[in-house]
């Protein structure tokens, strides 16, 4: 290699080298600066103190107010039915009519004896009338007016008795008209036009009353002592919710306890009273029940989802005055309607962190998000 190539490699090296110790000593104030951490967006709530009812969650099934199967009083051939099935009907309603013709023939009947027994009535009267007339003057024996006195007597009985024959008559008409006891909703028909009804026998149709309805459930016997105290306190409100069902849980009041706890599950059978003005529950229907049982005083409460746990135990963290939170640890009590009580280390108007917990430290700045 020629002396002037070596001489410039050399001066590239040179070069190089002076570069690389420039970006390494660079001055220092080329360097970001490092600031104070940003606040931690958390969500927070207020502790409340205040008396709180705990419930017990219970599986229930809805029962209708009252179920009837409504049958024909006479005899005689379906002419039609009046409904739809599984409408909703009225008290009164038409529901099914059988046929009249053979029971019009009958009062029919009746009407014609009573109009004969009438018409006997009157002769009687004027036979009697007329014997006392002429017994008064001698014409005729008393035995003589005794007949016709009983011959009265048989004419009055027998109209009495055909006039109950024809009020039978006009009663068995009627019979043939079946109507919906009570509001309710009719089922599937059991029996079609044109088949043979017998009276008290044959089933038509089946009629649920739902306004009100009744759900019913079972109770352990170790909480019926929470209940006889709950009732006497006042009507006991029972909540039921519709599983996959839109909307609000339903209010009801408990209005029966059973007089005996079943040996072979150690439970007792309770029933609560719904108005349904929605119709939202069915007889059979399975539902979610929840059972106020005790009442706790000036209890301390926050949203379950502020209380954490750790090794050590369970906490909550503390916002201070100055947006700081605080690790604080805490006596969890039960819980009811999404609240949690705490029943030491937090007083009331306290404020604690719901949301965001695990960004957090003791100590650590907050800023309230939302």
């Amino acid at each position: 290699m020629s002396p002037k190539k070596i001489l410039f490699v050399l001066a590239v090296l040179v070069l190089v080298a002076l570069g690389a110790r420039y970006a390494w000593h660079r001055p220092a104030a080329s360097a970001p600066a490092k600031g104070a951490p940003a606040p931690v967006p958390v969500q927070t709530a207020v502790a409340q103190q205040g008396a709180l009812d705990l419930s017990l969650q219970l599986v229930g099934r809805g029962e209708a107010w009252s179920t009837v199967s409504l049958r024909a009083q006479v005899s005689g051939q379906l002419e039609s039915l009046a409904f739809a099935p599984g409408s909703r009907v009225k008290k009164g309603q038409l529901l099914a009519q059988l046929d009249t013709r053979l029971l019009r023939a009958q009062l029919d009947q009746t009407r014609g004896t009573v109009a004969r027994d009438l018409a006997q009535l009157k002769k009687a009267q004027a036979d009697r009338q007329r014997y006392a007339d002429m017994l008064a003057k001698g014409y005729v024996s008393k035995a003589d007016f005794d007949t016709y006195q009983a011959n009265l007597a048989v004419a009055e009985a027998a109209l009495q008795s055909d006039r109950a024959a024809q009020e039978l008559a006009q009663t068995n008409l009627r019979y043939t008209r079946i109507v919906a006891p009570f509001d309710g909703i009719a089922g599937a028909p059991l029996v079609w036009p044109g088949a043979q009804v017998s009276a008290q026998s044959t089933d038509i149709v089946v009629l649920n009353q739902v306004q009100p309805i009744r759900v019913a459930f079972n109770l352990p016997e170790a909480s019926l002592a929470a209940i006889r105290e709950a009732l006497a306190r006042g009507p006991v409100t029972v909540r039921a919710t519709v599983p996959g069902a839109r909307g609000a849980s339903m209010a009801g009041t408990l209005e029966f306890v059973d007089n005996a706890v079943d040996n072979t599950t150690g439970t007792i059978l309770l029933k609560a009273r719904f108005d349904n003005p929605d119709l939202r529950l069915t007889p059979g229907q399975f539902v979610q029940v929840s059972l106020p049982t005790t009442r706790i005083a000036d209890a301390v409460t926050v949203p379950v989802v502020a209380l954490q746990s750790s090794s050590r135990g369970s906490f909550v963290f503390v916002v201070g005055a100055d947006d700081k939170v605080e690790q604080r640890y805490v006596t969890p009590g039960p819980v009811a309607g999404g609240r949690q009580v705490i029943a030491k280390g937090l007083a009331a108007g306290e404020r604690v962190v719901t949301e965001g917990q695990m960004l957090l430290v003791d100590g650590t700045k907050i800023r309230a998000a939302g």
